[in-house]
């Protein structure tokens, strides 16, 4: 929506419609019609729905997308965790498809016990 029109204009213009089809929808105001205004509010509408119907389908597609990832993320662990039990968890062809070798992890530091 435009910053330059309220958030309500839509209904605004709706209870105008109504009020001028009420009194005398025929005289055209300033160059403007009643017929004109209605003609304006049903464009307004249509837009508005075909972007309910657009961030729908943005929706279902973020969630296909989602689940894509997830599965192509199964994929490639499951790829990795094969590679480093074939060829072995310090070899370079585990390193090759980005797991870190045995031999090029930190050793684990372990805490010290306090006595109090």
């Amino acid at each position: 929506m435009s910053k330059k029109c309220p958030r309500d204009t839509l209904e605004q213009a709706k209870l105008i419609a109504n009020g001028w089809a009420q009194f005398d929808g025929e005289t055209p105001i300033g160059g403007l019609t009643q017929a004109g205004l209605q003609e304006q509010i049903n464009t307004v509408i249509s837009i508005d729905d075909r972007i309910i119907g657009l961030e729908a389908q943005l929706t279902n597609m973020r969630n296909e997308r989602d689940a894509a990832y997830e599965e192509l993320w199964d994929y490639a662990k499951r790829s990795r965790m094969g590679i480093k039990v074939f060829y072995g968890d310090d070899s370079s062809q585990y390193e090759m498809v980005g797991g870190t070798r045995l031999s090029d992890r930190k050793p684990v530091a372990r805490k010290g016990t306090t006595t109090a």
